[in-house]
């Protein structure tokens, strides 16, 4: 007689952001990356990916992309954010393998840690056993993590590796306004550019900053305008 094994535990809080959807992310030059995480999303790419990239490239926003396109073909998913649940200790990922697929983020920050790291190389192996898909991110390439688990390091070299490459200005700049638009705001392109001038390129920041506009232009009844950033902002 087979034992049923008991539902997985997922940790509480830790919830996927609405808009990190595949058709609000500009690729730019990662059109091949978004195209195979949305293929293992549903069940019909790859069975593993390893994607990363410098802070505030968008490996988050395409981990929890993957989770949102699961859900329609009813795909069990999750996205575990290590940078907030280290602290749970290595046995969060005891029985993973029961979800269809399971995309881990911020994985350097368990690297060298040896019950971590064994952890990770059984989750694998026990995903790859029975044909679930296993998605991670980093800030760093495998061979640049430190692991101290050779056997580890092999595994995550295995798949498909993408580093997920940032978006020129003139893409970010499109990202922006798209971004805007699905809110119902509308950007000038003045109020585009002083943006991209006045405050951080980075992506990330770009859109935290969007948001606080959003808040901002709600409250006050009133449009983004330049004179409106400035007053915002404090540029």
């Amino acid at each position: 007689m087979t034992t049923k094994k008991a539902p997985v535990q997922l940790p509480l809080g830790i919830g996927l952001r609405d808009d990190a959807r595949f058709e609000n992310f500009v690729s730019g030059q990662n059109g091949l990356a978004c195209t195979q995480l949305e293929q293992a999303a549903r069940g019909e790419g790859e069975q593993y990916i390893y994607i990363w990239g410098h802070q505030g490239v968008g490996c988050s926003h395409l981990l929890q992309s993957c989770c949102h396109a699961a859900d329609p073909v009813r795909r069990s998913a999750v996205y575990l954010p290590l940078a907030e649940l280290g602290h749970a200790g290595p046995e969060l990922l005891d029985d993973l393998d029961q979800l269809q697929m399971v995309c881990i983020d911020n994985v350097e920050q368990v690297a060298g840690l040896p019950q971590w790291e064994e952890a990770l190389f059984h989750l694998f192996n026990r995903m790859r056993a029975i044909n679930h898909v296993l998605i991670l991110a980093s800030d760093r390439s495998p061979r640049a993590l430190g692991l101290k688990l050779p056997d580890l390091e092999s595994r995550l070299n295995w798949g498909l590796v993408f580093q997920v490459k940032p978006l020129d200005d003139a893409t970010k700049e499109v990202a922006l306004k798209s971004r805007a638009k699905a809110r119902g705001l509308q950007l000038s392109d003045e109020v585009v550019r002083y943006l991209m001038h006045h405050g951080s390129r980075d992506m990330a920041n770009l859109l935290v900053t969007l948001d606080r506009l959003d808040r901002e232009s709600l409250s006050a009844q009133r449009r983004i305008t330049v004179p409106f950033v400035k007053q915002v902002m404090g540029w």
